[in-house]
């Protein structure tokens, strides 16, 4: 009895917690379907009678279409994902399976900038990137953020300790070098943290907002976060139209996170076994 009290209460917590979670998504989703006119008219908490589409279709195809920085945040994510998650597999192998002088001094030193605020290294990058000639350019958004983080080494070298010294030795007798142990070993059974990474990475720079914002000046490389942001400032009033635009914002992050939830469980569960 005292067990199905147990199970109770913390079924309640859950679905307690998990409402309180999804409460903020939901308002949206339901203030983005109503026009101006209901939003004012009637309670925050109302459902929208009838359903508008309204917000919507002005994003689309309307005045304050959101589609250009959308494609420009799409290729920016997408450029991003595969240079840290190339860049990150090779020094996070480098710092796992070889053997050079200062290899461990050097991978704390790199993993200490993980301590050092965005804040307090934003300026000098700025200066860095309009140096080259890159302001308010898609490499000034893109090249900073290219060639790996810390926080991915960290992760894949962890993981790549992990795994069992015989299959490596074993692929070394068959003739592999390390390329090959790297391609046929490492990343097959590296999938469910690539696919954690990958998620990471993704949410991370899709919600990117302070670099984009500081390095363009021009609606021509607005990214999203940028423009949600500027349309938030603009119409202020209109809350239909912004939330409108923070859900469309939300969806692709929703749908990745859909698709690959069965490879981010299984890295879970592989790490708890560790």
């Amino acid at each position: 009895m005292s067990r199905r009290i147990a199970n109770v209460v913390t079924y309640l917590l859950l679905t307690l917690g998990a409402i309180v979670t999804l409460a903020p998504y939901l308002l949206s989703i339901q203030t983005s379907l109503k026009t101006p006119e209901q939003f004012a008219a009637q309670s925050p908490l109302a459902p929208p009678s009838p359903v508008s589409g309204g917000s919507y279709a002005e994003l689309v195809v309307g005045d304050h279409t959101l589609v250009p920085p959308l494609v420009i945040t799409v290729q920016v994510v997408i450029l991003v994902v595969l240079g840290q998650l190339t860049c990150s597999v090779l020094a996070a192998y480098a710092f796992a399976r070889l053997d050079f002088p200062g290899r461990d001094l050097l991978f704390w030193v790199y993993l200490g900038t993980l301590m050092v605020p965005l804040a307090a290294t934003l300026v000098p990058r700025f200066v860095l990137v309009a140096g080259l000639g890159l302001r308010d350019t898609f490499w000034g958004i893109v090249l900073p953020t290219l060639f790996g983080s810390p926080y991915a080494v960290f992760l894949l070298r962890q993981f790549f300790r992990g795994i069992p010294t015989e299959l490596l030795d074993a692929a070394r007798i068959d003739g592999a070098g390390h390329p090959r142990v790297l391609r046929h070993v490492i990343l097959p059974l590296s999938r469910p943290i690539l696919a954690t990474l990958l998620i990471i990475t993704v949410v991370a720079h899709w919600n990117e907002f302070l670099w984009p914002l500081v390095v363009t000046s021009s609606e021509r490389w607005r990214v999203l976060t940028v423009a949600v942001s500027a349309l938030q400032s603009q119409y202020n009033g209109n809350w239909t139209l912004v939330m409108a635009a923070t859900t469309l914002a939300t969806c692709p992050l929703l749908i990745l996170f859909v698709v690959f939830q069965r490879h981010i469980v299984k890295s879970i569960t592989i790490t708890g076994m560790k």
